[in-house]
């Protein structure tokens, strides 16, 4: 007979559908939140519905928020210039964690993928383009990953731009710091050639 607590197998079944979490991992979770004190798995069942119902999209830039609009769009220090568009809200984050970019986002929340059924209208691009209409914007730096879908989406949103006359880049790609030409493949080198900047 199978040892089987249903509470307990759903729980883990939760934990499963995490990315990135097997079987073995969900379990490890399961047995954690067990072990909590009822106090504080209280608070963490309470922190996951909290952040369900008062997280929502900016109503400028898309990226996530728990009031109207995000702190980076409410910001008077931000460039108001140039804007960053990326896939999801935690290449926010990333390009934060530089502390180098003082532009505005915008978050398309997905990538062009015929593939998984995702076309641009899945996308933010409309609300991109009602913000660009202002003439604030100069240019538009396309920051999507170095994939088909993100060169796809990149080159669909610089096609539907460039009548507007704002300059639209792309991010530079190359060989990663601490990486090594030999291992690197043509495209990467080739990219790295063409990214190249003077010293």
């Amino acid at each position: 007979m199978a040892y089987n607590v249903l509470p307990l197998t759903r729980l883990i079944e939760q934990f499963e559908r995490l990315p990135g979490i097997g079987k073995k991992t969900a379990q490890r979770l399961a047995f954690y939140v067990l072990g909590l004190p009822q106090e504080k798995a209280q608070e963490f069942a309470n922190a996951i519905l909290d952040a369900k119902e008062k997280i929502k999209r900016c109503a400028v830039c898309q990226n996530l928020t728990d009031e109207e609009l995000c702190p980076i769009c409410r910001s008077a220090d931000r460039d108001r210039s140039i804007l960053c568009v990326v896939e999801d809200p935690r290449d926010v984050i990333a390009f934060e964690r530089t502390k180098e970019y003082h532009g505005l986002y915008h978050v398309l929340h997905g990538l062009i993928s015929p593939m998984d059924g995702i076309g641009p209208e899945q996308l933010t691009i409309k609300e991109l383009l009602a913000r660009l209409q202002s003439g604030e914007v100069q240019e538009v730096v396309m920051a999507t990953n170095p994939t088909v879908e993100g060169e796809a989406t990149a080159m669909y949103v610089a096609r539907l731009l460039k009548p507007l006359g704002i300059k639209v880049t792309r991010l530079a790609y190359g060989i990663p710091v601490g990486g090594n030409l030999e291992y690197a493949d043509e495209v990467t080198l080739y990219r790295a050639l063409e990214g190249r900047s003077e010293i």
